[in-house]
Order: C-alpha cells, then structure tokens, then sequence
C-alpha cells in the first residue's frame, strides 16, 4: 500500500486540472476572471472561523467566498461607473478580507499552515479533499447540465440576455457559487493563490479558435489534466523533489506565449 502513496494526490491532482479549467472557461467568456481571484483570497476569513468553531474549513470557506464577491460587487455598483472604480473596489475588498484572515488566526487562536493554505500541500491530500472535489465537480456538472443555453446568451450578449428576460443576477450568483466551491477543493493542490492560474491559463488557450463554449470547456479541461498530471509527476521525481503546486503554477505560466500565439 505504501507503493500507492502518490495514487490519491494523482486523483486529485487530475480533479483539479479538469474542475478549474472548466470553471475558469465559464469566468472568462463572462470577462468575469478576476472574481475567482477575489474568492480565492476572501475564503480565508471563512477557513478561520470554521477551524474556531470546529466546523468544516470548506463550508467556512465557500461561505466567506462568495460573502466577499458579493460585497464587492455590491459596493461596485454603489460606487458607479466611474474610471477604475469597479477594479479599486474589487481590489480592496480582496486585500481587506486576506488581512482579515491573517487577523483571525491570532485572534482566535488557532493554528493554521498558511503556507499549504496560500500555495497547496497535494502530498497530504486525503480523502476528505477527494471528496470535496468531487461534490465541486458534481455542482458544476449540474449547472452545465441546467444552464448550458442561459450561460452562452450570458457570455456572448449579457445585455440582449437581461432584455431578453434572463436572470443574469441569479445565473451569475450560482456561478460565483460553484466558483468559491471550485476555490475551496483546490486548496490542497494548488492552494488559493495559484488556483488562478489553473483557471486562467488553460482557458485562454482553449478559447483560441474554438467555436464553441462546448469546445473550450473540453479543450480546457484536457490542457488542465495534463498541466495538473504532469506537473505531479514531475515534481515527486527524486531528481526534482518540489512542491507540486507552485510547479503547476509555473507550469501554467509557460502556457501563455503559446496562448498568445494562438490569439494572434
């Protein structure tokens, strides 16, 4: 059995290479990518509290998640269209639920590795972040199976979508919902800071002359998988011997001249 110790993390690793992809596709049709960077900082407050409480980190975490996106898309539309001012708020509120985070540990007392949270820690993944995986996967699933239609019309006219009687608020809502969801199960492999760069990356290579949502989804998801894989592989080779998830990072930045080749 100790032969299979790289299975688990394998699995996950190849989760997380398909889920964030996907989700970052739907994010940047939307030009909407940034909120995941939000959400990926603003789930520490909620990791925090939940540790207190001796609740699931994950639930705290999604709740803080989307409490921090949707404060900040609140306070945008409070500020007005002004130059800069939606980025200024989202921006602050980004930092300000990250210190808020940094703040409660202190606070409450407790112990959290910041380091694993921040940048991953894929070797000590276990069961319990499989399955967490799998329920974002699940929950993203539905929403492609429900909403597929709705999340084109969203992407390619949000404009004609609103006049044409779709619930943009509600659709976007539900995706801000699978993306903290997504955020949170892929804190042990890549962690929330470099969770962007899963989502981002594959997606804007994917979407280079696909003519298709359906085609993106399925290219991003595959240049996830073999980013996330060989990633892992590589890095638990004994001649390499790094993290894996600051590895994919990298990874994923060695994609964008290739994307931008395709762009142009």
């Amino acid at each position: 059995m100790t032969d299979l110790w790289w299975l688990l993390p394998l699995v996950l690793a190849l989760l997380i290479g398909a889920l964030c992809p996907l989700t970052g596709t739907l994010l940047l049709v939307q030009r909407r990518l940034f909120q995941a960077n939000l959400i990926s900082h603003a789930v520490l407050p909620g990791l925090a509290l939940a540790i207190a409480l001796r609740l699931d980190p994950g639930l705290g975490g999604v709740l803080s998640g989307v409490a921090g996106a949707l404060l900040a898309e609140r306070l945008s539309r409070a500020e007005g269209p002004g130059e800069g001012g939606d980025e200024a708020v989202l921006n602050t509120v980004l930092a300000g639920f990250l210190g808020l985070g940094v703040l409660l540990i202190p606070l409450l007392h407790i112990r959290v590795d910041l380091e694993a949270v921040l940048f991953g820690d894929l070797l000590a993944a276990g069961p319990v972040d499989l399955l967490r995986s799998l329920l974002a996967l699940a929950a993203l699933a539905l929403l492609l199976a429900l909403r597929y239609r709705q999340l084109v019309y969203l992407g390619v006219d949000p404009t004609g979508a609103a006049s044409a009687g779709l619930s943009v608020r509600r659709l976007r809502l539900l995706l801000t919902l699978v993306t903290a969801f997504t955020v949170v199960s892929a804190m042990t492999a890549v962690g929330v800071v470099l969770v962007i760069a899963l989502m981002g990356a594959p997606a804007l290579l994917a979407l280079g002359g696909a003519s298709s949502l359906r085609q993106a989804l399925l290219r991003a998801a595959l240049v996830g998988l073999a980013l996330s894989a060989g990633g892992f592989l590589l890095a638990i080779q004994p001649a390499v011997n790094l993290p894996p998830g600051p590895l994919i990072g990298v990874l994923c930045m060695g994609l964008l001249p290739l994307a931008a080749l395709r762009r142009g």
